[in-house]
């Protein structure tokens, strides 16, 4: 702001603001002019942008309202220039809306709604559109209600369809509640600097094809890597199949099964070499343990001889259970090589000593910190986390996958990556990726279980690697 002339940022920012709510408007009514816009205004800059392109909408022949929740603190200069384009202003939210832009609160609010503008909120997606449905929610900057540092949603909040974000990413856009009141996001450069190394990474397919290993002419597959994969009891034999297919599906060039389920894995994946236990496993370059191994003297004894190899290990479902306690963790704790644990919600509580807050990656963070791993730590938006402050937020998640053993075979792949020799963040990462993928490929046949993302995942990484 000190190196352009006054205004330029928000005319940049309203300018890209407006052009993405005419498409919007467009594509989804065959047009723009005639349409109706009502711009919902609180105090500050935030207003200001929805202002200054509501301007640039009715200069294009749009029917544009502006209701102000604070008309003594709007932005002078914007609505100015919005009543010279021909707006008007209103009490209410109008009965008949096509889009609603949400200009109440923006990156420096914190805290819900405050009842009068989510009063007015709601009316207003509620409105009839010109089609009959209701009209389309922009959200300016950050969903009104949002925390934009965290996700938080403390109270009541904007829903939007799209986010148009202007600059950077907030982080409260891409996890926790608040990427789900986000809608689809859409970045806006208004011409920013930004500092190094950014406070959340989100991985693209062009990330995950780079890092993803893949053999040459000259591998065999011992250079491909090994993965172990201790999983699985005579309770629960489907944990060891699920997590055996997702290493199968990944990069490492054998599976060696050690573990109680051994003739279910003979049966279902002839190519795994099985043995009974992890002592007789043999040479691995990587250990997945834990998804169904069960929490009985035999489980701690596996969980503590994967924990003494040399190599990387996943730990996941009850060995993250069994690793608190004291000579596990001692084990745990005197570990070298990289180690990555993959808990959803309850699963950390009983890591952390209290379930992940409002804020998912600080959470993420301490816990890696604490444990001195890499955390994956599952959700809508799962987040990884290393210890030394490297944070990363999926964007293929879907709720087709909370569903049981979907995690398992997220470990298994997980597992392969490590063996493959990718580090503890990128293999986190790019199984997350690829789990995101499978899950959301599955779901179009209908609903899904773990099965069906095992089966599917072979293909998405044929798409992921394509």
């Amino acid at each position: 702001m000190a190196t352009v002339p006054a205004g330029t940022l928000m005319q940049r920012a309203a300018a890209g603001l407006a052009r993405r709510c005419a498409q919007l408007l467009a594509d989804r009514f065959g047009g723009v002019y005639g349409r109706r816009v009502l711009l919902l205004i609180g105090a500050g800059s935030n207003g200001g942008d929805a202002l200054f392109a509501g301007a640039r909408l009715a200069a294009r022949g749009v029917v544009v309202r502006a209701l102000l929740l604070d008309p003594g603190r709007a932005h002078a200069e914007g609505l100015a220039a919005l009543r010279a384009a021909g707006a008007i202003t209103v009490d209410s939210a109008p009965a008949a809306v096509d889009l609603v832009m949400d200009g109440v609160v923006g990156i420096g609010g914190r805290g819900g709604l405050r009842p009068a503008a989510a009063s007015v909120v709601s009316a207003a997606a509620t409105a009839n559109a010109s089609d009959g449905g209701r009209p389309i929610m922009v959200a300016v900057d950050v969903p009104s209600g949002v925390d934009p540092d965290t996700g938080e949603v403390p109270g009541e909040a904007v829903t939007a369809d799209v986010t148009v974000t202007f600059g950077c990413l907030k982080p409260g856009l891409v996890v926790g509640a608040g990427a789900v009141r986000a809608g689809l996001v859409d970045l806006v450069d208004i011409g920013l600097s930004l500092p190094e190394p950014p406070v959340l990474r989100i991985a693209a397919q062009a990330d995950v094809r780079g890092w993803w290993p893949v053999a040459g002419r000259d591998s065999d597959k011992y250079r491909r890597g090994v993965v172990g994969v201790a999983t699985g009891s005579s309770t629960y034999p489907g944990a060891a199949v699920l997590s055996v297919a997702g290493a199968s599906a990944g990069p490492a060039g054998m599976v060696r099964y050690a573990g109680s389920a051994a003739d279910y894995i003979r049966q279902r994946h002839p190519s795994a070499v099985v043995t009974g236990s992890v002592t007789g496993a043999g040479r691995v370059q990587a250990w997945v343990c834990g998804s169904g191994l069960g929490t009985d003297e035999r489980a701690i004894g596996e969980l503590r001889a994967v924990l003494a190899a040399p190599v990387p290990v996943c730990l996941d479902a009850d060995a993250l259970g069994l690793v608190m306690h004291g000579p596990v963790r001692e084990r745990l704790a005197q570990r070298s090589a990289p180690t990555v644990v993959t808990p959803h919600d309850r699963e950390f509580a009983r890591l952390a000593g209290a379930p992940p807050g409002a804020d998912r990656v600080a959470s993420a963070l301490g816990l890696a910190a604490q444990l001195n791993v890499t955390v994956l730590l599952k959700g809508d938006r799962t987040v990884v986390a290393s210890p030394d402050g490297e944070v990363w937020v999926n964007p293929t998640g879907t709720a087709a996958l909370a569903s049981g053993g979907t995690g398992d075979v997220l470990a298994g792949l997980l597992g392969s990556l490590l063996a493959g020799g990718l580090s503890a963040v990128r293999a986190a990462v790019a199984a997350a990726y690829a789990h995101g993928m499978a899950g959301r490929a599955a779901a179009e046949d209908g609903p899904v279980t773990s099965a069906d993302v095992a089966a599917a995942l072979r293909s998405s990484v044929g798409v992921l690697l394509a």
